[in-house]
Formats: C-alpha cells, structure tokens, sequence
C-alpha cells in the first residue's frame, strides 16, 4: 500500500508483490523490471523509461543488497534516498517501488548461492571485476535470480554500464532458461561525458574534475583499437594517461570481445568490442565501458 499518498506505492514483502503482478496479468498486461540499489539518479530513470517502453507496467525494486559487498567494501555507507527515490520514481511513471528489508530477501536459514562461473569453465564473471570483487558477482546472481523469480516479468532493463554484470545476468538467465527478456540500456552520462553513477556522491569537486577526464581517455583507446592498433600499446597508453590525469589506482583497463569479455588471440580487434575500465580516485572506485 502507498506509504506516501502522493508517491507510488511502496512494497515491503514478495507475497504483497506477486498480488499486485498476479493482479495486473490477469488484466492482460506485460510486467517490466528495473533492479536498482536505490540512490536513484537520471540514468536510473532512463532504465524505467526503457521497461515503459517494453512493457505496461514497470516494477522497480531498491534494495541494497549485501550479499555482493565484501567485509571491507562500502556497504555500511552506500547511499541511501528512499523518500527521494520514490518521488523520482513517482515522477518517472513506474508502477510500484519493491524496497524489501534484509531479512524478507534473506529469512533466517537462507544457504543456497548461484555460481556464475570459474576458472576451468570460464564465462563473463571471469577476471575484471571478477578479479577485483570476487564476491561481487555471486552475490548479483543470487538476488537478481531472486528478482526474475519474485516479478517473473516480461523484461528486465539494466544498465551498460555494468557491462560485465549485464553479461553475467544474460549468461545466468540463459543457462538457468529464465524467460525474462535482459536488456541492456546505454549509459547516461553528464555535460562532460563522465557516466553517472550513485557512487560519484562521493567525490570531491577537484576528484570530479579528474573523473570527467575518464571516458575522454577511454575513447581516444577505443579509436586507436577501432583502427587495428595493437591492444598491448593500446591499454598500456591508457592505463598511463589514467594515471597521468590524476587518478591514485588502475585495477584495470582492457579491451575485449564484448559479448564473453574473452580477450582478442590476434591483439587486434577482429570483431564486436568493448573497452572496461576501473579505476581509483581517493576513496572512490569507478567504472565504466564503452563499445569499439
């Protein structure tokens, strides 16, 4: 029930949730889903607007999930706006907001994970932020399997800017025969090209200034590998200018196939790519992606 008569209704348990999808099947009416971690910003909206396009109505849930954060990750200080996410939402046309607790999305017993891959069998979870967030991707493949289940929608959009994830969620739906339709939206980005992200709360206005500077390296890369430059030099020149534009860390800067993320054997690109990076300013971690 709305917990805001000028807001959308806010839904608390899955039970509450499957009557309102049960409700609106029985009118004959597509379901879209939009998972989010809350703190939601215009790229977030662009998503909803996506799954209205795709479907009649459009559940977007909020939840912070803690099951993808390590012990020494920011899950205690991710950024959380309920009231101000329903409003947005509210304002963005989507139908009802799924903000269950913890303990409803993990009841007392919970065990079972979802294993997205490793290193004898490979797939999209490998390596990257793979690498870097080992219990990352497990964790997204728990809770969006949970999701799919609890809305059993027609669609569910997310963003490219988590290319990795988006591949994982495509991979896991494939293989666990999901119906859902996954689809990626492109990322929105500011006035200066740098790809909106809840996260970038936490930088500082010279961080910012830094920051801007990413998705300008990223495409003089892409360029540079789009017209047969050797993928070595490529990422070794990016990395460096990441560096040299003020960032305190490189995880990571490659380019690779974009639908398996399994590098070029030739060192050239061959086919569809996508180059990823993540990298470190003060103690903030951003990534982002873009096609070759």
């Amino acid at each position: 029930m709305p917990e805001n008569p000028e807001t959308l209704p806010i839904i608390r348990t899955v039970s509450e949730l499957r009557a309102v999808v049960r409700g609106w099947r029985l009118q004959g009416l597509s379901v879209g889903l939009v998972p989010t971690m809350g703190a939601l910003h215009a790229g977030h909206l662009t998503l909803v607007e996506e799954a209205k396009r795709r479907a009649d109505r459009v559940v977007t849930s909020v939840f912070v999930n803690p099951t993808q954060f390590a012990a020494h990750e920011d899950l205690g200080t991710y950024p959380r706006q309920e009231a101000q996410d329903a409003a947005l939402l509210t304002a963005a046309g989507g139908a009802v907001m799924f903000a269950p607790t913890v303990a409803e999305m993990y009841p007392a017993g919970f065990v079972t994970s979802v294993a997205v891959g490793d290193a004898a069998r490979g797939g999209p979870s490998q390596g990257l932020e793979g690498e870097f967030r080992p219990a990352m991707f497990g964790g997204v493949a728990v809770v969006v399997s949970k999701l799919l289940n609890q809305v059993q929608a027609d669609v569910a959009v997310f963003g490219e800017k988590d290319w990795q994830q988006l591949m994982v969620v495509r991979r896991m739906a494939a293989d666990l025969d999901i119906p859902t339709e996954i689809v990626g939206s492109p990322t929105l980005r500011d006035d200066h090209g740098l790809a909106l992200s809840s996260r970038n709360a936490y930088l500082s206005e010279a961080e910012l200034a830094v920051a801007r500077k990413l998705n300008v390296i990223l495409r003089q890369a892409a360029d540079q590998a789009a017209a047969k430059r050797p993928l070595a030099a490529v990422e070794r020149d990016a990395y460096g200018a990441i560096l040299k534009a003020g960032f305190d860390r490189v995880d990571y800067v490659v380019i690779r196939h974009a639908d398996d993320l399994t590098p070029f054997a030739e060192g050239v690109v061959t086919g569809p790519a996508r180059i990823l990076v993540a990298a470190a300013i003060g103690r903030t971690r951003l990534i982002d992606n873009m096609a070759v």
